[in-house]
């Protein structure tokens, strides 16, 4: 039976409690449509790519329409597609002027040379034929007047489908204001990553999440026996300790979800528990996070 978790990036990082309501809403709807695809046979890379197009689509999140402006005043977004069944991992970064940029890292998976940065990144979408598109919205040009940064903003989504393949996907519209040309943690095996065993995908601070491999890290520790909960928390804990902001997203092969966050941090996820209850960040019921 298929299993799927999403997130919306970090929301305390964001420092938007304001917010918290129509993240969650937003979450849950987009979770339910994502979920009813895979329940109706949908396969595990289908569900993640929807649940992040639906994610890219909505402005009140920091990835696609919505991404925030770097110091330049341009929006470069990241995003990536990890395969757990083939361990192949493909991404874009800083890619200018399309909807849905995880619709161009999974291109890139059949293909050669799996991930492409800046222009030459734009160019191949182009001659994919994706067309030309501002994500701009008011609220990220506002927030840029204003020179205001956050530390993340991230999306993303792990699914397990009934023939045990699982998918994992990132998508992120960077920091705001960061400087031209800066790689993130989402579209690098750090911020991203499956194997047949898990599928992780982080939010939080790239540079953080990049200098411990977070994604990675809990996927190997899994492949090399340890259950997801304790591969997460002794993750997260390494993470404390540098005091480091991060969280993630995990699924076993068994479906079963994870949550992570170190100290400070707070995933904005959405989710179905062993027993079937819909939870998410502000409603988790028993659903059990690491901290």
């Amino acid at each position: 039976m298929g299993s799927l978790i999403i997130h919306g990036g970090a929301g305390r990082l964001e420092s938007l409690r304001t917010r918290e309501r129509d993240w969650s809403g937003s979450l849950s709807e987009i979770y339910s449509e994502a979920e009813f695809s895979l329940k109706r046979g949908g396969d595990a890379r289908s569900a993640v790519l929807l649940a992040v197009r639906l994610l890219e689509s909505d402005p009140l999140f920091n990835a696609g329409t919505g991404s925030k402006l770097q110091s330049d005043g341009e929006i470069r977004m990241s995003a990536a597609l990890m395969d757990g069944v083939g361990t192949i991992f493909s991404g874009v970064i800083n890619v200018r002027h399309i909807e849905h940029p995880i619709d161009l890292a999974a291109a890139l998976s059949s293909v050669d040379h799996h991930v492409l940065a800046a222009a030459e990144a734009t160019d191949y979408a182009r001659r994919l034929g994706f067309p030309f598109h501002d994500p701009l919205t008011e609220e990220r040009l506002g927030e840029y007047r204003q020179r205001l940064a956050g530390a993340e903003g991230t999306v993303g989504a792990a699914a397990l489908d009934d023939q045990g393949r699982l998918f994992a996907a990132t998508s992120t519209g960077g920091t705001g204001f960061e400087t031209p040309g800066r790689v993130s943690d989402s579209a690098t095996v750090a911020g991203t990553y499956a194997t047949a065993q898990t599928a992780v995908s982080c939010t939080g601070r790239g540079e953080e999440i990049v200098n411990l491999a977070v994604a990675a890290r809990v996927a190997v520790r899994v492949q090399d026996g340890a259950p997801l909960r304790d591969a997460v928390a002794r993750t997260v804990a390494e993470g404390n300790a540098l005091s480091f902001h991060f969280g993630l997203i995990a699924l076993d092969r068994q479906g079963r979800p994870q949550v992570g966050e170190t100290a400070g941090t707070r995933v904005l996820f959405a989710t179905r528990t062993e027993a079937g209850e819909l939870v998410n960040f502000m409603e988790p019921g028993e659903f059990s996070i690491v901290r």
